[in-house]
């Protein structure tokens, strides 16, 4: 295991976007409907110009709605299509053997455009010789938060078999209209900001929930997720058509099984933390811990805290080799002493016997809007996987780039709870998404 870049100090190129001439505007749905790279480039130089020349209400002229529907709902399409559980070959450009090409996996980004625009710079663009797997957190907290989303959906579309896109926590109803998102987007398309949300929010149901890369790394944005047992209550006697009601064993917690996770069900604006239905809420939320065995995530509220022998278990299972998830900055981690900082973007775990378990984080100089003068000030990673194994993990460290543009946050950050602690449960919404 290496880490290479370590502390790389990003310039900004604000002075020279200030002064260079704006970018092809307004951004047009291709004629014969294709996605190019030119495309991508011009949306990418159409979003770095306007976060810094324009306001946000102004978003609209550079990205037309009905662009943005375009795009949105091709992404959708393609993204519901997918399984829970994503199976990520190594790169190849024929379908045959793998050309040697590499796998790059991201963490939380929370709508920092310009340190996204950095890091796809920095680690090489998606190819087809070059993988991304995204571990999901692409908004909220950030003010680019659908900026951020729409041009990672644009690379999903333009490659959709190089570019992954997991869910993450953030990814649904309750947490973007408690951290900005939803606000963001009625900031920026104004009357057409409530039909933008509920496709975003549709785009986000079909989000897979993990991957495993190369029969060897299994990512997901919280970790692992719990067996649920689901036993049949009996018919009632006399009352014909009524549903069969089931309960969950909640007695004892024991791992969940891939085919469990196959089978789940992804599509609900916001994962339950009760009922049949618990392993989406368990992979979006969990987290690791130094203690033995699985308990519920009381802190959370949701969710599941897995200790070492629970790592051991699933990667013997299964022949893995390492777990890479995300879904803990630097403030959720200043809360959790037993477990190591975030400072540089990742931590190791869990180290047993079959492999490790990596927290990676995304986002340098987390959260944006911070209420306390002494930031955290922490950098950020990814990792680039490498044959011909793509087991051992090349960490990649990186600072923030500044100075970021001037802008407004979205929600009260200095009342918002830190780490999406004490979450209000009542007041999510475990539906699918209605009509959009």
């Amino acid at each position: 295991m290496s880490e290479n870049d370590a502390g790389a100090s990003p310039t900004s190129t604000a002075e020279e976007d200030a002064d260079s001439s704006s970018p092809k505007i307004p951004i047009s749905w291709p004629t014969d409907g294709f996605l190019t790279r030119e495309w991508i480039d011009d949306l990418t130089a159409a979003f770095d110009w306007s976060s810094r020349n324009l306001h946000p209400t102004e978003l609209p002229s550079v990205l037309p709605f009905d662009v943005l529907q375009r795009l949105v709902l091709t992404a959708s399409n393609i993204l519901h299509r997918e399984p829970n559980c994503l199976q990520i070959d190594p790169p190849s450009a024929d379908g045959g053997a793998a050309v040697g090409g590499s796998i790059v996996v991201v963490g939380d980004v929370h709508g920092q455009l310009h340190d996204v625009l950095f890091l796809l710079r920095d680690s090489g663009y998606p190819s087809e010789d070059r993988i991304f797997v995204f571990n999901g957190d692409y908004v909220d907290r950030g003010a680019w938060g659908l900026e951020t989303f729409l041009l990672l959906l644009a690379w999903k579309v333009f490659l959709p078999h190089r570019v992954f896109l997991l869910r993450g926590n953030h990814e649904s109803k309750y947490c973007t209209s408690v951290y900005g998102f939803e606000k963001e987007v009625m900031t920026k398309y104004g009357n057409q900001g409530p039909h933008v949300y509920r496709k975003c929010l549709r785009c986000f149901e079909g989000l897979p929930l993990a991957s495993i890369i190369a029969n060897c790394v299994y990512t997901a944005h919280g970790g692992l997720f719990r067996s649920v047992s689901v036993v049949p209550s009996k018919r009632s006697k006399g009352k014909k058509g009524r549903k069969i009601k089931s309960s969950i064993d909640t007695c004892s917690l024991r791992l969940g099984s891939l085919e469990e996770l196959s089978r789940a069900r992804r599509n609900v604006l916001d994962p339950p933390w009760e009922g049949p239905n618990l392993i989406p809420g368990d992979v979006l939320w969990s987290d690791p811990s130094s203690t033995m065995g699985l308990s519920l995530n009381v802190e959370r509220g949701i969710g599941l805290l897995w200790g070492p022998d629970c790592t051991e278990n699933f990667l013997s299972k299964y022949h893995l080799k390492v777990i890479i998830r995300s879904h803990e900055g630097p403030d959720a981690r200043d809360k959790r002493q037993f477990l190591k900082g975030i400072q540089d973007g990742y931590t190791i775990d869990h180290e047993v016997e079959s492999g490790q378990l990596i927290t990676l984080f995304s986002a340098p100089d987390y959260p944006q809007f911070q209420a306390t003068e002494d930031r955290y000030n922490n950098r950020g990673a990814y990792i680039v996987l490498h044959p011909p194994d793509f087991a051992t993990p090349e960490f990649h460290v990186f600072e923030a780039i500044k100075p970021r543009p001037q802008v407004n946050p979205y929600y009260d950050f200095e009342v918002a709870i830190d780490s999406d602690e004490e979450l209000d449960l009542d007041s999510m919404d475990h539906s699918s998404a209605a009509s959009v």
